[in-house]
């Protein structure tokens, strides 16, 4: 009962994991110090400006003003893969995960080697409890870009999700083969051992992810180990 429970709530905390908010930008000013003091009228027909000020927007966590200079800017450019993408990020922050999707999807259909975006493909179809959708996502993220760390230990949290738990050990094994030093996957490795009853293994991750600076993880210890 003890070990369920902690599983149960370990899993919870795997949601933020799965949400690496993946920003793209198309132009990059100094500073946005720099960006606020230029005259909005010199931008006035910039998709580029639009695009900008609402990446600062949605830094400073304006995203409802974000979405609106990511509209402005989709307006002027509608072909732009990073407005789509950026606007699906500030949605996916105001968890409107169906909206974040679809700008995602639509900016894969102007640049479908991105592999940025396919992870956010991935993040929001787990988010919507699609797991296989989410997997497929992954899979496309890691073809284009093999060393891309985060996608290994998102494919192994979805695989998580659906019980593959010597699947989602193998992903983040490669996830802590390309970065030795995230401890959000020595924690979700730990937790994936402990269900297949390897309790020497899981102390051993939640002794490294704590090392790492992972609180959850001490707790673990503190309980378990």
């Amino acid at each position: 009962m003890k070990k369920r429970t902690a599983f149960v709530g370990a899993f919870l905390f795997l949601m933020p994991l799965a949400q690496p908010l993946l920003i793209k930008t198309g132009f990059v000013l100094t500073s946005s110090a720099v960006m606020l003091s230029v005259p909005e009228k010199a931008y006035a027909e910039s998709a580029v400006f639009y695009l900008n000020r609402g990446d600062l927007k949605r830094e400073s966590g304006d995203y409802y003003g974000a979405i609106s200079d990511y509209n402005k800017s989709i307006e002027i450019n509608p072909n732009d893969a990073f407005a789509y993408h950026n606007r699906g990020v500030a949605k996916e922050l105001l968890k409107d995960y169906k909206g974040a999707l679809k700008d995602y999807e639509k900016a894969l259909l102007l640049d479908p080697d991105d592999y940025l975006t396919w992870q956010g493909v991935g993040v929001t179809k787990k988010k919507l409890g699609d797991y296989y959708g989410a997997i497929f996502a992954y899979d496309k993220s890691i073809e284009i870009n093999p060393r891309n760390a985060n996608a290994y230990n998102n494919r192994g949290n979805a695989k998580l999700g659906l019980r593959d738990y010597y699947g989602a050990i193998a992903d983040y094994n490669k996830a802590i083969e390309i970065n030795p030093n995230d401890a959000f996957v020595y924690r979700n490795r730990g937790i994936t051992k402990e269900q297949i009853e390897d309790i020497t293994g899981a102390c051993a991750d939640w002794r490294k992810a704590f090392y790492l600076g992972n609180e959850d993880a001490g707790q673990w210890l503190r309980d378990q180990c």
